[in-house]
């Protein structure tokens, strides 16, 4: 019975002993209530987002309502703390682990704060986008990066101070090696600039087809703080800083108004006067009443006689579609070629092709010469 007692004795002990200083008991009921939290957490975030929602409700924009719905996951992290929170004051924990604690908690809150500031970027994004004469989707790409970047230096810079780390005296402790950085990254600095300057300029934007002659020739996919993405027609990816978009010529085909046709049309030296007339008047009515052509009111249209070439008389075609898709294009000229065709023969002439004519002033004689085999 003595033994029973003893061991029970010692249960009790280490019950009450516990860990740092608290009882096992505070430790359970501790933990009950941080699990509570976790379980009612789905409840206090409804309660949460219906209190910001009524506020937001009354005001007649729907920015602070996409910043609400922005914020979700943020706020469903906030039982998660207080759950801490609370279960920290219970266990009532000596004076130097509390400051540690109490240290982790407002880490938590400051993380909480500027994670949903950096959510609340995207309305941000939303608001920019409206503003398409301003800001082109590339700058307000360029931009949203650049407010995270910030959001998250600033937040790592008030969790520092939460911990008693002072940021101001560890930037100036690395000013000499931020120098040294600098300078050996001089190229990435240029790059950057280059960036500003493209986007600023609004050389080209996300999804336009561009060629720097000698570089890369593809279409847009993004542009970074060191390079921009082009993704060539083979669909290979090729990242070109930013400095060889900035200082060589960029041909950006899809800011194109009109997509050019330009051709000579070569016919044959035994077409008549009247049958070039013909084909030529017939050309051109075609280009004038065809919806696909831009008119000539707006864009320079040409059907002319052009030159007399080695094998041909040409005729020289030069106009302007209204499209510049290159699929529709491809189909107008495809259309025209046939068109051409049909007018050319219909004139009773036909197209010409490099030839050359030789002239013999004299034939040999029919007869064959005779061979008188030497004597022997």
């Amino acid at each position: 019975m003595n033994f029973l007692n003893d061991f029970w004795q010692e249960v009790v002990q280490v019950w009450q002993k516990g860990a740092f200083g608290v009882d096992i008991s505070t430790w359970v009921t501790a933990a009950g209530l941080f699990l509570a939290f976790l379980l009612l957490r789905n409840i206090i975030t409804a309660i949460l987002l219906n209190k910001l929602r009524l506020v937001t409700g009354k005001t007649k924009t729907d920015l602070d309502d996409r910043f609400v719905e922005a914020i979700r996951e943020p706020v469903r992290f906030v039982p998660i703390i207080m759950g801490l929170f609370a279960a920290l004051q219970v266990l009532e924990l000596p004076e130097d682990h509390y400051a540690v604690i109490q240290s982790i908690i407002r880490s938590l809150i400051a993380f909480t704060l500027f994670w949903g500031f950096y959510r609340g970027v995207f309305v941000l994004e939303h608001v920019m986008g409206k503003a398409k004469r301003v800001f082109t989707p590339i700058m307000i790409s360029f931009v949203i990066k650049a407010l995270k970047i910030v959001i998250v230096i600033v937040g790592a810079a008030v969790v520092l101070e939460l911990w008693g780390i002072e940021v101001g005296p560890l930037v100036a402790g690395l000013g000499l090696f931020g120098v040294a950085v600098a300078l050996g990254a001089q190229d990435l600095f240029k790059n950057l600039i280059s960036g500003i300057l493209i986007i600023a300029e609004r050389r080209f934007n996300k999804g336009d087809w561009i060629r720097v002659d000698g570089v890369v020739e593809g279409t847009v996919e993004d542009i970074g703080f060191r390079s921009t993405l082009v993704r060539r027609f083979d669909k290979a990816p090729v990242h070109v800083p930013n400095t060889k978009l900035s200082d060589a010529p960029v041909t950006n085909f899809s800011a194109m108004t009109h997509r050019r046709i330009s051709w000579q049309i070569g016919v044959t030296y035994s077409t008549t006067i009247d049958q070039l007339k013909e084909i030529r008047d017939q050309i051109e009515a075609y280009i004038l009443e065809t919806e696909d052509f831009e008119c000539p009111e707006n864009v320079a249209t040409f059907v002319r006689v052009d030159r007399f070439s080695d094998s041909s008389i040409d005729l020289m075609l030069y106009c302007f579609t209204k499209t510049t898709n290159w699929g529709e294009w491809l189909e107008i000229k495809e259309k025209l070629a046939y068109r051409i065709k049909e007018i050319v023969e219909g004139a009773g002439s036909s197209f010409a092709f490099p030839s050359q004519s030789i002239y013999v002033e004299q034939f040999p004689g029919e007869k064959a010469e005779v061979f008188v085999p030497p004597k022997a």
